[in-house]
């Protein structure tokens, strides 16, 4: 069917390039005009925008604004707050947001508290990268493969994270005007706040009741990353460094943010395979121009119900 339709194609538009296999494949998929093999699979929509109305269910994370510390060097604030509880997890001083950092930071929180169900975040660097497969960023995708749902505010929205935002008024309020000296001064500070923050102030929604006081440890412990298995695909291949995915002497441009993860693939039609990370479809490609084309993005931010 593929080739009888790009041959009409050929044919019809002889002017002007046309698409590849895999792209007209991937458009008939978008309209559900493809009948997949074997068993039936969900695609992935990503998690809804999810109410946190119980510890750990939800936390929301994001850098506060920037700031020039003492020694005229600049202070990225990474914060992570439990919404049920309004429990503030962490509060530390970085020297910028590069992910290796987040990933620190992340990881501890994760061994002292359990994983939570989903994190919120905005559409900014480490959380989101702007040019990647579904602007996913390596962060991202390592909550995902913790099982971890990530959720992603709209777009000049912060509001969406309101609860979140106000926090970082009073914590810009009470520890940074004038800032510290130095990074070791700021973060005592941002400690001392933390403790004042969840032990000693009572929240009218909690009903009087401070965030330690509702706040509890995940019950799904951090035991690192799980194996991932694909067995209703064809092959299982690892992403090299440099994005790639190496089908025989074959290289097929796919995404850095997914380098050393497990993908699946399964042939679909002739010379059309498709690729899925974890429960995620993620696209099409051929073995002639050996480019990904996406399907519909699975982890899109979604607005929040007003």
């Amino acid at each position: 069917m593929l080739v009888r339709i790009r041959e009409r194609l050929i044919r019809r538009f002889s002017g002007i390039p046309i698409p590849a296999k895999s792209t007209i494949h991937a458009v008939l998929d978008r309209h559900g005009l493809v009948e997949r093999r074997g068993r039936s699979r969900h695609r992935a929509q990503g998690t809804a925008l999810s109410l946190g109305q119980r510890p750990n269910e939800l936390w929301c994370t994001d850098y506060k604004g920037e700031f020039l510390l003492g020694t005229h060097k600049y202070c990225y604030p990474l914060t992570v707050t439990d919404h049920a509880s309004r429990y503030l997890l962490t509060c530390e001083a970085l020297s910028c947001t590069k992910e290796r950092y987040a990933f620190t930071v992340f990881e501890r929180l994760f061994k002292d508290h359990g994983l939570p169900s989903n994190i919120r975040s905005d559409n900014g660097v480490p959380f989101a990268s702007a040019h990647a497969l579904f602007n996913l960023s390596k962060l991202a995708v390592w909550w995902l493969r913790l099982g971890i749902g990530i959720e992603r505010i709209k777009p000049g929205h912060p509001q969406q994270n309101g609860r979140h935002e106000r926090m970082h008024l009073t914590l810009k309020k009470e520890t940074t005007k004038p800032a510290g000296l130095n990074f070791l001064q700021q973060q005592a500070r941002f400690d001392d706040f933390i403790e004042i923050f969840n032990n000693e102030r009572p929240h009218e929604a909690l009903d009087m009741k401070c965030p330690a006081e509702v706040y509890q440890p995940s019950t799904r412990p951090y035991t690192g990353l799980p194996d991932i298995d694909y067995p209703l695909h064809d092959k299982v291949i690892v992403v090299t460094l440099c994005g790639r995915i190496c089908l025989g002497r074959k290289k097929i441009n796919f995404s850095t943010v997914f380098a050393g993860q497990a993908v699946g693939i399964k042939e679909v039609h002739d010379d059309i395979w498709l690729v899925s990370f974890m429960d995620y479809d993620l696209g099409y490609f051929d073995l002639d121009t050996r480019v990904l084309e996406p399907l519909e993005n699975p982890f899109g931010p979604k607005v929040l119900p007003m």
